[in-house]
């Protein structure tokens, strides 16, 4: 990370923080919804709804320059694009599997491996295990008797996820505002069109479908992805990754609120324990 990261005045990083959550809130919703669209247009169907109506907002929002780049920017963008659509196509392949606070309990080990491997403070190994913690908790019910291909699924999408973090950061410092992110959302459109016409067809030109596709894309790539885009160029990676701690707690709340899935008192403690290990991170960052 360049060392303008690492000496980000506190009001900076603290508003960093705000936009990571609001990311984190927008996303969980957004797969909320993503479930009730399923039964329309297949989960490959809603990852290309998502992903180009992403893509065509993004594009008209920033109109982003194609000149003026290096190799190395199209390089980073062209991998940030097949991260975008393997990840998403991943998750929601695992979602329609397996519910949603399991798939995101499993995909959340790519960026907690991630948090241990980038940071230099001892202190961040514990916060990740808190994190852990947390998230076994959190999933430790749902993840009994879970579907093997659902989880090698969120698994990968885990996998990739830590990759988005990385190339996100990169994209952030060569890109200026969203222009990389627009970029790299349409690459990722192109390369889940074919799948998504294949699997869904006629059913991705439906009205009520394309509205509530339009819904998932605002809510699950358009905010969260610019939000923290722009977290990154304050926050290390580490301490990014490990704020994402935080999505299994948004997935439980977003699960009983849109999925009517009712939460017990591990979950409760589960959420209490991430918030906690995020709040460290945060404050371990700063200092």
């Amino acid at each position: 990370m360049s060392g303008a990261q690492g000496t980000a005045a506190p009001g900076g990083r603290l508003l960093s923080v705000g936009l990571v959550i609001g990311g984190i809130v927008s996303l969980q919703f957004g797969a909320s919804v993503a479930v009730l669209l399923f039964p329309r247009a297949g989960a490959l169907g809603v990852v290309t709804l998502r992903l180009t109506a992403a893509a065509l907002v993004l594009l008209v929002a920033c109109r982003p320059k194609l000149r003026g780049h290096t190799r190395g920017d199209w390089a980073t963008v062209l991998a940030f694009g097949f991260a975008l659509a393997g990840m998403n196509s991943l998750f929601y392949q695992a979602i329609d599997r397996i519910p949603l606070g399991a798939a995101v309990t499993l995909e959340f080990l790519g960026p907690l491996i991630l948090s241990v491997a980038t940071s230099r403070r001892g202190l961040s190994l514990l916060w990740a295990a808190l994190a852990l913690g947390g998230v076994a908790l959190l999933g430790r019910a749902g993840l009994d008797g879970l579907n093997p291909l659902g989880a090698a699924f969120a698994l990968g999408a885990g996998a990739l996820w830590a990759a988005y973090i990385l190339l996100s950061a990169r994209t952030g410092q060569r890109f200026p505002q969203a222009d990389g992110l627009a970029l790299a959302m349409t690459v990722g459109a192109l390369l889940s069109l074919p799948l998504g016409i294949a699997t869904a067809g006629s059913a991705l030109l439906d009205p009520v479908t394309l509205g509530l596709g339009a819904a998932v894309a605002l809510l699950s790539s358009v905010m969260p992805y610019t939000l923290e885009l722009l977290a990154l160029r304050k926050l290390p990676a580490s301490g990014f990754a490990v704020m994402m701690s935080l999505e299994p707690a948004a997935a439980a709340t977003a699960g009983f609120l849109v999925l009517h899935q009712s939460l017990g008192w591990p979950e409760v403690v589960a959420i209490a324990l991430v918030v906690t290990a995020s709040a460290g991170a945060v404050t371990a960052a700063r200092t």
